[in-house]
């Protein structure tokens, strides 16, 4: 089954990729490897919340948030190469603006890591950097970007 069919099964439409807010592109090839610029939780081109995780923002909702960040990565992935291209999920990193305090990063980027899983199944296991922050730009709780393999 190809990956493009199990989103399909699993009721997953990719977003349109989201329009950079600086000068960079969403996603650069170079010989079997993909890498997406950091992605936030965009959606229709606008970020659902802003703040601190563990501050006004729980870590649930925080998870959510990394999901979409994640539907956000692969959509610039799909828009360079074709999503049926991946091979492999290589590499996550997730970063999250924290409160003081807050240490529950991995559990929040686990949102973007239980997606790959569900997508991609064992081609979805990754190595992974789950990072709290100060700040995010825009005031995103949430950012993750991808190091995808492609053959």
């Amino acid at each position: 089954m190809s990956w493009s069919a199990k989103l399909k099964e699993l009721g997953i439409e990719l977003p349109a990729v989201a329009a950079p807010v600086a000068a960079y592109v969403p996603a650069v090839r170079t010989g079997s490897l993909v890498y997406t610029s950091g992605q936030l939780p965009f959606v229709g081109g606008a970020l659902p919340a802003t703040g601190k995780v563990g501050g006004g923002i729980g870590p649930d909702e925080a998870k959510g948030y990394a999901r979409t960040c994640a539907l956000n990565a692969l959509a610039a992935v799909d828009a360079l190469i074709g999503l049926d291209s991946v091979t492999r999920i290589v590499k996550v990193v997730g970063f999250v603006a924290s409160a003081e305090g807050f240490t529950g990063q991995p559990a929040v980027v686990n949102g973007a890591s239980e997606l790959f899983g569900e997508v991609f199944g064992e081609a979805g296991q990754h190595a992974r950097s789950a990072v709290g922050v100060a700040e995010l730009p825009l005031g995103a709780p949430v950012e993750v970007e991808l190091i995808v393999e492609i053959g």
